[in-house]
């Protein structure tokens, strides 16, 4: 995985860009009562505002304290995906509260703390499942794949 600072940039912005992708088709789909093709056209539209905040947040803030978090419950000799899972469901943790509530400010007509508890709550289970099953599995593919390793 990343083993300096450009690399975990580009990991957090390509983890952000496909995770916040998804969320936001996800809370398209539920305030559309359904899935359509449109769907994925206006989850567009937030994505410019949503990945920037989610890069930041991460990169600089949450990422740190995921760390930090998964340190407590795993130990630095576990097996590395052992590691790596905690890290990510952390991250899910903290993120999935916080980009609930920015959601909530910048895009639902209702303001409220039950209205944020219910954000997170819907969006919490997508985001963990997403998260471990899909897009963690897919960006680790991607920046593989950009970033071969040589081997000795």
């Amino acid at each position: 995985m990343p083993k300096n600072k450009f690399q975990d940039a580009v990991f957090t912005i390509i983890m952000a860009t496909i995770m916040v992708y998804g969320m936001i088709v996800y809370n398209v789909a539920i305030a559309m009562h359904g899935m359509t093709n449109q769907t994925f056209l206006l989850a567009l539209h937030e994505l410019p505002i949503m990945a920037p905040v989610a890069f930041v947040l991460e990169f600089f803030i949450v990422g740190k304290i995921a760390k930090m978090l998964a340190f407590k419950v795993v130990r630095p000799t576990d097996r590395l995906q052992v590691i790596t899972y905690a890290v990510s469901v952390c991250i899910c943790c903290i993120m999935c509260p916080v980009m609930s509530f920015i959601a909530m400010i910048l895009f639902k007509d209702t303001k409220s703390f039950a209205m944020w508890i219910q954000t997170w709550g819907m969006n919490f289970p997508m985001a963990i499942l997403y998260q471990m099953f899909y897009c963690g599995p897919l960006v680790r593919l991607i920046f593989r794949s950009i970033f071969r390793e040589k081997k000795a």
